[in-house]
């Protein structure tokens, strides 16, 4: 399935922002936005990060590229607020190209920002958990140069309904998932063999069979006024994936050809500094460790989850998962950082930990509470992250998580506190 579009040689020459750089965007991605940033500097492209309030400022005339990483496009939508929104729409319209994966693709939709013509499929025709490798069709076009096999990593994608129009180009869709892909906490190649995904659709009360995403767009690309739009559902920047490499160096190339953006020879990774951290950040960062430590133990030896990757992990349907790894992943990213370099602003470090200390403790000692009865609530009856008939669980659940499926809870204010304390850390570690 083809739509015409636009292709690296037709970009006009005169854009203004050509030689620009590239904004990474930082608010309301976490774990996803570590992801994007690490993938970044393995392959040594130059960027910068960017928060929302610095776009409604008018930031973004610094740049050639917008990236927006994974993670809740409708909480992205709310960082940004309509001035964001009207601000990114501009830059688009005045020559400027988004580059959108995952949540940061559904965010270019009409649900979101409208930059293309696109919805998301409603919950019931989509496979909403599904996750792992799966291949790709894809159609020529430079950002497939040296992709041999068209291999890539999707993580819980959302789906696009994606009209016909002149504006529009679909680059890939979506083919056979591989055998150690998941769709919920059931692996795929162990299905297969066996058959019975009509039966565990019922059971599960969603779609699963991943055959329901062949043909399905994965990665698109169009025009918005003067700008260029590019959207994946796909994660080019998973940990240790060589294709997502390739692809991101080809996406550098294909947005702003000529334009300065090549690789930089890790310009842009960690430079430690041999002296030790300021002492009294010490005791308060080791008890942070062994909070988001003690609560991924404790799943790992409960089987409510396990390691797909560095970064991800593969939890039993019933219990929430992927917050647990954010917590983990960038309390652990904080920690490396402080261990590594003496910072000029340890009172402000000094200060913001000992907020997080406070609360991540009392967290992960709920939330392992928390663990205890869904594991126990699961030999009984069938639960999932939101539905359970023990009125305790639900309560402590309303705690830390709130009914928000898009987080909420005691989770968004720990959460958002991790996220400023690192995003400090990051600012330094790039300036």
């Amino acid at each position: 399935m083809r739509r015409k579009g636009i292709s690296a040689g037709n970009q006009r020459q005169d854009n203004p922002r050509a030689s620009g750089g590239v904004a990474l965007l930082w608010d309301e991605s976490f774990l996803w936005g570590i992801m994007s940033y690490k993938a970044l500097q393995k392959v040594g492209l130059p960027f910068d990060l960017i928060r929302a309030g610095e776009i409604k400022k008018g930031r973004l005339e610094n740049y050639a590229v917008l990236f927006v990483p994974g993670g809740w496009s409708s909480n992205k939508m709310k960082a940004l607020g309509d001035e964001g929104g009207d601000s990114i729409k501009t830059f688009v319209h005045n020559g400027g190209s988004y580059l959108g994966l995952c949540g940061g693709a559904g965010l270019a939709g009409l649900d979101g920002l409208g930059l293309l013509n696109i919805k998301r499929k409603p919950t019931q025709e989509r496979v909403p958990s599904f996750s792992g490798r799966i291949a790709l069709k894809t159609f020529e076009h430079p950002l497939w140069a040296d992709i041999r096999e068209p291999v890539f990593h999707a993580w819980w994608p959302p789906q696009f309904f994606v009209p016909a129009g002149d504006d529009i180009r679909i680059l890939a869709t979506y083919q056979d998932a591989l055998p150690d892909s998941f769709s919920s906490d059931l692996n795929t190649g162990d299905i297969v063999s066996g058959g019975r995904w009509q039966e565990l659709e019922q059971r599960y009360e969603i779609n699963l069979d991943p055959k329901r995403l062949i043909g399905d767009p994965a990665v698109i690309e169009g025009t918005c006024g003067r700008g260029r739009v590019m959207l994946s559902l796909v994660h080019f920047d998973t940990p240790d994936d060589a294709n997502g490499e390739q692809v991101m160096r080809n996406i550098w190339e294909v947005l702003s050809p000529g334009g300065g953006m090549s690789p930089v020879d890790g310009k842009y990774l960690n430079s430690s500094v041999s002296s030790p951290p300021h002492f009294p950040i010490l005791p308060l960062l080791r008890k942070c460790e062994a909070a988001v430590t003690g609560l991924i133990d404790f799943g790992i030896r409960n089987f409510l989850w396990f390691w797909r990757n560095p970064m991800l992990l593969q939890w039993r349907r019933g219990v929430r998962g992927l917050e647990y790894c954010t917590l983990y992943i960038m309390m652990r990213e904080i920690a490396e950082r402080l261990n590594e370099r003496q910072h000029d602003n340890n009172a402000q470090v000094e200060e913001q930990l000992q907020s997080i200390s406070r609360r991540l403790f009392y967290f992960s000692q709920t939330a392992k509470a928390l663990l205890m009865r869904e594991r126990l609530a699961m030999q009984n009856a069938r639960i999932t992250y939101d539905r359970c008939d023990d009125p305790e669980i639900q309560k402590i659940r309303g705690k830390l998580f709130s009914s928000s499926k898009s987080h909420g809870g005691l989770f968004k204010i720990l959460l958002d506190e991790l996220d400023n304390l690192l995003y400090l850390l990051l600012a330094q570690e790039k300036g």
